[in-house]
């Protein structure tokens, strides 16, 4: 699943290795350990999704995550969600925003996502990405009309960076979450994730994704711009490296064979630089 959101760790990495870490370990000790939960509570929801199990054993999965979060809220939490109660409370986390990430991981499980409407693309934006957003723009401390809306637009942007990132990755496993109204705009009709892959066109299909998610991470950068500095460094240096890979990818191009693009330690250390310390 190319799940990715305001705060959700590099798909295939551990939190040691991701962009995630980089960004929250600058945080003050309880904002910290709170969104090391809400990494924690993702990952495992997202492992679900895309383990190999049969899929009615995996819905059940995610129906006992539900449960749970019920518990919790209702204040019986299970073992596995007990450290949670503090930073439940103390940054009013919402029980909703839980259910919704769980609600889009489960969107991969029936059957696998394949060129999905723009409509459906974006509800399941909102879901694996947006939702963890207003969990953490809250740890953040922003206000919440404000938190609310640097949410909805950074966590599109950055899972629609992630969906042009992970073209093959996805296809490889069966998932295809390129829109159709572009895939149809390129002449592509198939939704066959390996045809898409292969298919010429496919670089035709790109750039209306790209200016999709530059529009939200302009749409973000103006909601950081008017709120403390300290309360949006965290979703800044996830902003500005997710931005860079972006324009890795316009750099380098769709067209077959695709190389991964990374951005160089050098650029990672900028970031934290300019944006963390200075």
């Amino acid at each position: 699943m190319t799940s990715e959101a305001a705060v959700t760790p590099d798909h295939g990495t551990t939190a040691s290795g991701s962009s995630f870490y980089a960004a929250m370990r600058i945080l003050p000790r309880e904002q910290r350990e709170a969104m090391f939960q809400i990494y924690s509570f993702c990952r495992q929801v997202d492992d679900i999704a895309d383990s190999e199990g049969p899929r009615p054993e995996r819905l059940g999965a995610l129906q006992q995550w539900r449960d749970d979060i019920d518990a919790l809220y209702r204040g019986h939490p299970p073992p596995r969600l007990s450290d949670y109660v503090a930073s439940v409370g103390r940054f009013d986390l919402k029980r909703e925003d839980f259910l919704a990430i769980i609600d889009g991981m489960e969107m991969d499980v029936p059957q696998d996502i394949r060129a999905p409407d723009l409509a459906t693309l974006d509800l399941y934006c909102d879901r694996v990405a947006s939702a963890v957003g207003r969990l953490s723009v809250r740890v953040f401390g922003l206000p919440e009309e404000d938190g609310i809306l640097l949410a909805h637009h950074l966590g599109r942007a950055l899972q629609l960076t992630n969906i042009l990132r992970d073209i093959d990755e996805d296809a490889a496993i069966g998932r295809l979450y390129l829109p159709r109204e572009s895939l149809l705009l390129a002449g592509i009709t198939s939704d066959d994730p390996l045809k898409v892959v292969a298919d010429r066109a496919l670089p035709k299909a790109c750039p209306s994704l790209v200016a999709r998610a530059r529009a939200h991470f302009e749409k973000a950068d103006e909601v950081m711009r008017r709120n403390r500095r300290r309360a949006v460094r965290a979703p800044r240096i996830m902003s500005k490296y997710y931005r860079a890979i972006l324009e890795l990818l316009v750099a380098r191009g769709f067209a077959g064979p695709r190389t991964p693009v990374r951005v160089s330690k050098m650029a990672k250390t900028a970031i934290l630089l300019r944006y963390a310390l200075i």
